[in-house]
């Protein structure tokens, strides 16, 4: 463990890390911007063991003014983790990658706390994750895709803060989840069981029907519920959210980093970063990686998975088509 400044709140390398429920307490630990380049999430399992403050108590941290903040919403296997280190550029953003406190909330609601209490929880950490790593900096909060259901609760809260709903196509993202095997299935069913606990499904299925589908027809299930989400909360919030198809941020780097600039209303030089180091490595694990490797990937994905793919994407369709939605992004901010 590597020696760490005395806690400070007004320093931002002291990450709002845990919500300690049975305290009403925020546990604080120490990571230097330098290493959030290294990680793709800011979980435990990731960040190992790092310096630690004592847990403080909640009610004066909610004092905390709020900073310039904005949010990442993203429906997984979208280049999330990209897009938010790509926004990071010292002295105008920093973006923060489904920060764990913000995972305890929704576990804090799911075990039955009551909405004022949520809206609490939820207050605090954003006033804490909102905290400015310089002057003038904005913070990018990308949350990890379970927190969707909170989002309208999360930008009633921080009602200055712009969104953006980052999206893979669903035929791409079923690829992904064929791709990366067993593991993944097993994650988008336990995605779905959330939602269905939070209330999040609104397309038409009675809960016995989802022991009749298949892996992919689950995944497919859960990302039309958070594109039907999306596509309301934009109709209600107007300007305020925009979308961006993974597809483009990939095949236009530098104009999908302009429009999001633009949406968060960052001065950022997006020809540098599409030219830089954040579209050459894998996102996950730092490795040389490039839109040629992708596509090769994913080709070989559907050579091997394309028949199931394509009867779920139709399936899929006529789901989407008997609730009236449409499965392109709302308020898009770049055309394909």
């Amino acid at each position: 463990m590597t020696a760490a400044p005395a806690f400070d709140l007004g320093n931002a390398e002291w990450l709002a890390h845990r919500y300690v429920e049975s305290d009403d307490a925020v546990r604080f630990i120490h990571l230097p911007r330098a290493e959030h380049e290294s990680q793709a999430f800011l979980i435990d399992t990731l960040l190992g063991q790092r310096p630690t403050s004592p847990d403080l108590p909640a009610e004066p941290l909610l004092a905390q003014p709020r900073g310039k903040l904005h949010f990442l919403f993203h429906s997984a296997f979208c280049g999330s983790t990209l897009l938010a280190r790509a926004l990071s550029a010292p002295g105008i953003a920093m973006g923060l990658s489904e920060p764990a406190i913000l995972n305890d909330v929704v576990g804090y609601r799911r075990r039955g706390a009551p909405p004022p209490a949520v809206a609490r929880a939820a207050d605090l950490a954003l006033r804490l994750l909102g905290r400015p790593f310089g002057p003038g900096e904005a913070v990018i909060v990308k949350p990890s895709n379970i927190l969707n259901p909170l989002a309208e609760l999360l930008l009633a809260l921080e009602d200055q803060a712009q969104a953006l709903f980052l999206f893979a196509s669903l035929e791409t993202f079923l690829v992904s989840v064929a791709r990366k095997g067993l593991h993944c299935r097993a994650w988008v069913r336990e995605l779905l069981e959330g939602y269905v606990q939070d209330n999040f499904v609104h397309l038409g299925f009675a809960p016995e029907d989802y022991f009749r589908l298949t892996d992919l027809q689950v995944a497919a299930v859960g990302w039309l519920a958070q594109h039907q989400h999306f596509t309301a909360l934009s109709a209600k919030l107007g300007g305020r959210i925009g979308s961006l198809d993974a597809d483009v941020l990939t095949d236009q780097p530098e104009a999908a980093i302009a429009a999001v600039a633009a949406h968060f209303d960052l001065t950022l030089d997006a020809a540098d970063i599409a030219n830089g180091p954040a579209f050459r490595r894998n996102s996950k694990n730092g490795s040389s990686y490039s839109p040629a490797a992708r596509s090769a990937d994913y080709a070989a994905a559907r050579t091997a998975y394309g028949e199931e793919i394509a009867m779920v994407v139709t399936w899929a369709g006529a789901v989407a088509n008997n609730v009236g939605l449409t499965l392109d992004g709302p308020n898009p901010l770049l055309q394909a």
